[in-house]
């Protein structure tokens, strides 16, 4: 009989730990091997913590199409959908296989720069700021066509799992996420007589490409925001977004309502 080994990557908060400690014994239990590194040849992943520790699961494990699941030991939870008190549930849902898989969309983006390019995935949102909090003016670019000439704090671009983050924080709304497209929302929009910029959320195609071209005194001074993660590039020409031919397989117990997800975490 073939080893069955599971990832299990936990934050290092107490919570997330006293978790963890429990999943492991009780994947031992039931002729598992719990590994704490991410494994080539495990069958599934398991992240203990909060949203932020199912991202950085994810790119532990470089996007890869192993099965994720996460134990909710943070405060929203919203990849997470394991409760820590419900792990021989989860265990025997696993066993029994009661359960489905489901894909998430990822957001790649191609960075330009002077003499390179560079390659970025995100399973939330990708914003282009500028440095020091400072205005940002960049012309943005829809399959090639111009749209506008952008002014304010920055541009985010967010998949659908991801609308309900950062990008419903700013105003911008809510994708589901059967729905393969992304979100373009303005952050502190100037329109005013000396600039006009759009106010809301453009909804878009995931095979759309959207391009940002921010002007050249932000070559050297940008901010580009990855899940959080920040980035600076020298000699920034522009950035070419769009729907990864990547996903990430979410391993999903419960068939619960995608409204009522929405209600009991934001209303």
């Amino acid at each position: 009989m073939s080893e069955r080994i599971i990832n299990v990557l936990s934050n290092a908060n107490y919570e997330s730990r006293k978790t963890t400690k429990k999943l492991i014994q009780k994947l031992k239990e039931n002729n598992f091997t719990p590994v704490t590194k991410v494994h080539p040849n495990a069958e599934l992943t398991i992240t203990v913590g909060g949203d932020g520790a199912f991202i950085k699961a994810v790119n532990r494990s470089h996007f890869s199409e192993t099965p994720i699941v996460g134990i909710n030991t943070g405060h929203l939870g919203f990849f997470q959908e394991v409760d820590p008190n419900n792990v021989d549930q989860f265990i025997a849902d696993y066993l029994d296989k009661n359960y489905h898989i489901e894909p998430t969309y990822l957001i790649g983006a191609e960075i330009f720069t002077k003499n390179r390019s560079f390659f970025l995935h995100a399973v939330n949102e990708i914003v282009l700021k500028a440095q020091n909090s400072k205005v940002i003016h960049m012309n943005i670019f829809i399959n090639h066509t111009h749209l506008e000439k952008f002014s304010g704090d920055g541009m985010m671009v967010s998949t659908p799992s991801g609308s309900t983050g950062y990008n419903l924080s700013a105003g911008g709304s809510i994708v589901h996420p059967s729905i393969k497209a992304l979100a373009m929302t303005p952050l502190a929009p100037i329109s005013n007589q000396a600039y006009r910029s759009m106010t809301s959320t453009i909804v878009l195609p995931g095979e759309h490409i959207i391009t940002l071209i921010p002007e050249k005194r932000y070559a050297n001074s940008n901010l580009l925001l990855v899940d959080g993660q920040e980035f600076t590039y020298n000699q920034l020409k522009k950035i070419n977004l769009r729907i990864a031919d990547k996903h990430v397989n979410r391993l999903r117990i419960a068939e619960q309502n995608y409204w009522d997800i929405i209600k009991s975490k934001f209303l």
